[in-house]
Formats: structure tokens, C-alpha cells, sequence
């Protein structure tokens, strides 16, 4: 590099007053220090090897949309309109969708549109940009509800997401033990709805948020909301509820069983997997004082000028991290706002009829693909009531790994590893199913499990 010259690497620690570069790395502690050389490949000497290198590595992978897909629990493969990528994919969205005013080219107003528009979803007023993931939401939103009621105790399904509870965890640890929050846990059945009975007895007035998910991790759809948010309301906590925003055309939205705030994933509103980076996460609310005064994300608002136009723009930017750096409310980041302007547009060309019939086709589809595989010999299906896209399925005669491998030879990815979430269903995996899987799809899947496992 241009700048690391020993004498330039001199200058810069006089400079900051330090005697070696040691000086800046003492926070990392020694058992993370790399004690042996870096193997580094050869040099590639031409733009023509780098391009062969690079295609060869790109090669070693299997893209989901090769292979027939069930992979779900957080990251799903849905439609995406052409349209949504046509214009994600647009120079004034793709190069300024983050920067100074003067480098907007619609995108304030491609903003507004979404954060409107999953508002209208949601039956909340008050929604922010997004934030990195599911889980990024869940936390930050844990952590609101702290800072709104000075409580340190958090309940939460004991059947979550393992990646998103350890997202959840990492924001509500803390290095002082007065500033960190407690997560503790409460029963759910096999498809990862609340037991609200015993919810209730572990709520008291030391709880700041009672957080729940509809549908839940295991794909079950909560049939007691209100109930869960009255209990939560009764010790003086608040009901944060996580969504797929994908279903809300056909279940109740959070605000109309009054939930305070609302959280989940954006990935499902014509966002690609795109290997795990197409997350994205939501966090909205009702539109009152209290609440918009602890949002870390940034607000999108539109307003009258004194020349009588109409104008887009921050409000409360200063309570942010980018307003305030450190000393903002939490830290948020901006990877995810082009993926807002991607669900602006897969929401607007849905709209409530769209969402309507969408979601319908997902929970036919789905509870088909349950009937036909719980017919096969050594497929189990948790008979536990409605769900929605996911839902578990038990292998009764093999372990999970030897079936996953099984069906990846077949070119089928099957469901994710939940066998330590189910006790009692050990080898359990999670399958998907959504509007991109007919018939045709769900009956290779048989075939194949009644092949495996015969």
C-alpha cells in the first residue's frame, strides 16, 4: 500500500503520540491474536487471472435457485417481480441511496413510500428505515422498551430463531452489569406458539417487554395475541410482537390487537436471498411521543415548504448515531436502505389485494405440502394446529444430516436442523413453503423422502 512505508508508519505514530502500532490493538485480547503468518496465495499479476480465479471460486457454488429450495426460518425464496429488480437496479437508486441531500434523486420519496406503505401494513403509524436484520429489529426494540421503562428483564420464546436470539442476546449484553438486560425465556408448543398460561406467570412488574412471533420460528400462527398483549400491558410492560409482513394479508396485523411495537423482516417483500445479504429488518410503532423519542433508526417525513411544495427529509435525526455518533440512542447502519426502496416498489405493485391473494396461496400451498408428507412412512408432522409457510417435520427412521445429504444429491434443499430446538422430535427440520412452490416441487420432495427412507 502507498502508505505503509516504515518511515510513513513512523510519522503517523508520532502524530498520535503512540510508540508502536501495539498501543492500538490492546483492547483485543491475546487469545484473538493471530500468533502464525497468514498463508497468502501468489500473486496474480493479471486483471485475466484475477477474473479465472474469481470464476473459479464462483463455481464451487450451488445457488438456491438451482436446486429446488424448502430453506426458510428467516431467510425465504420468494418472487421477486422483475420490475423490483429493473428499479433497485437504477443509477439514481443504486449509487446515491446513501449520501448528502444534494445526491438525492427520489429516493427520500422512494423512503417515505415504503416506510407509508408497511405502516398501512402494520396498522402503525410510526415506522423507521430499516435496520440490518430480524433480529438487529428485535433488539433495538428490547432495548427501547428499557429506556421506556426502566426495566431489565425481557421475556421471550424459548423456541426462537438460534441466529436471531443470539443477535437479540449480543444487544442486550452489556459490559456494566446496571446497563445490561436480562433475557429469560417462556415454554412454546411444537410449532413455537406461547404456552399463554404459563407466559402469565412469569410476567411481573419487573418485565420491561414481553416479545412474541406471529408466525413463530416454527411457523405456527398464534391464536391467543391479545391475550399475550394483555398480559404484558397488566405488569406494566411492553407487547412486542415480530411479524413477516408477507402473512399480514391474511392475519391480523400488531396494530389491531395492540401491540406497542412491531418488528421483523423486510426479506420477504421482493428482496432476493442473495446468499444471506438480501436481510433486512423493521421496526415500527404508534405514532406517539414516547416512543418516537427512543427510535435509533433514521425517520423519513414529508412536509409543506413555505413556497407550498412538498418536501422529504430526516426528522429526529439528531437522537440517532448518525446524528449524535456515540452518544445517539443505539448504533444503526444503512446497507439495508436500498432494500427499502426494493419493497416500496414489490408493496406498491401488491397492494391489499395482492398481499391478500399471495398470502392465501402461501397457506394452500403449505398445508398441502404438510398433507402429502405427513402420508409417507418415516415422516412425522406435528398435528398442532394452523401455521403458516414453515413448519417442522420429523424423520423417523434417519438423522437429519444423512437426509439432508440425501436430497441435495437429488438436487433438493430440505429444511433447516431443529432437532436441538425440538427435544422431542430429534431429527427435525424446518421446511418452507411459498408461492414458488407447486405442486410438481412438492411431489418430487415425496418421491424422494419416500425413496430415502424406505
Amino acid at each position: 500500500m502507498p502508505n505503509s512505508t516504515a518511515e510513513q508508519r513512523a510519522d503517523l505514530l508520532r502524530a498520535i503520540g503512540a510508540d508502536t502500532t501495539e498501543a492500538l490493538f490492546g483492547q483485543i485480547p491475546d487469545y484473538h491474536r493471530l500468533r502464525t503468518p497468514i498463508e497468502m496465495a501468489p500473486t496474480l499479476s493479471s486483471e485475466v487471472e484475477l477474473a479465472r480465479h474469481l470464476d473459479g471460486l464462483l463455481a464451487q457454488n450451488r445457488p438456491a435457485a438451482s436446486m429446488t429450495s424448502f430453506l426458510g426460518g428467516g431467510c425465504w425464496q420468494h418472487h421477486v417481480p422483475a420490475v423490483v429488480d429493473e428499479i433497485v437496479n437504477r443509477a439514481e437508486f443504486l449509487t446515491p441511496v446513501w449520501g448528502t441531500p444534494s445526491s438525492d434523486f427520489g429516493r427520500n420519496q422512494a423512503w417515505f413510500e415504503f416506510t407509508s406503505q408497511l405502516g398501512a401494513l402494520l396498522e402503525l403509524e410510526m415506522v423507521g428505515l430499516p435496520v440490518y436484520s430480524w433480529g438487529c429489529a428485535a433488539g433495538h426494540a428490547l432495548r427501547m422498551a428499557a429506556r421506556l421503562n426502566g426495566r431489565r428483564r425481557v421475556l421471550v420464546p424459548a423456541r426462537m430463531c438460534p441466529e436471531r436470539r443470539a443477535v437479540l442476546h449480543s444487544y442486550c449484553a452489556s459490559a456494566g452489569a446496571d446497563r445490561g438486560i436480562v433475557v429469560e425465556t417462556y415454554p412454546c408448543d411444537l410449532l413455537g406458539r406461547a404456552d399463554v398460561d404459563a407466559l402469565r406467570t412469569l410476567a411481573d412488574d419487573g418485565i420491561a417487554a414481553v416479545y412474541f412471533e406471529n408466525p413463530a420460528f416454527l411457523g405456527g400462527l398464534e391464536h391467543r395475541v391479545a391475550d399475550i398483549v394483555d398480559i404484558a400491558h397488566a405488569v406494566g410492560a411492553e407487547a412486542v410482537v415480530g411479524v413477516d409482513p408477507i402473512s399480514l394479508g391474511v392475519i391480523a396485523a400488531p396494530g389491531a390487537y395492540g401491540a406497542d411495537i412491531a418488528v421483523g423482516t423486510i426479506q420477504t417483500l421482493g428482496i432476493h436471498m442473495h446468499a444471506g445479504g438480501g436481510l433486512g429488518g423493521f421496526i415500527a410503532s404508534r405514532d406517539e411521543e414516547r416512543y418516537t423519542a427512543e427510535y435509533p433508526t433514521l425517520l423519513n417525513s414529508i412536509t409543506e415548504t413555505v413556497d407550498g411544495k412538498m418536501a422529504f427529509g430526516m426528522m429526529r435525526f439528531h437522537q440517532s448515531s448518525y446524528g449524535s455518533r456515540e452518544e445517539g440512542k443505539d448504533w444503526t447502519g444503512n446497507s439495508t436502505y436500498l432494500w427499502a426502496v426494493g419493497a416500496s416498489v414489490y408493496m406498491a405493485l401488491l397492494g391489499p389485494a395482492g398481499f391478500r391473494e399471495v398470502g392465501e396461496l402461501i397457506l394452500d400451498r403449505s398445508h398441502r405440502a404438510a398433507e402429502r408428507l405427513a402420508g409417507i412412512a418415516g415422516v412425522s408432522v406435528p398435528e398442532t394446529g394452523g401455521f403458516f409457510k414453515d413448519f417442522p417435520v420429523s424423520y423417523d427412521r434417519a438423522d437429519f444430516a444423512s437426509v439432508d445429504a440425501a436430497l441435495r444429491t437429488r438436487n433438493i434443499l430440505g429444511g433447516i436442523d431443529v432437532g436441538k430446538l425440538c427435544p422431542e422430535l430429534p431429527s427435525a427440520a424446518l421446511y418452507a413453503f411459498t408461492e414458488i412452490h407447486d405442486d410438481a416441487s412438492v411431489d418430487a420432495l415425496g418421491v424422494a423422502l419416500q425413496e430415502i427412507l424406505a
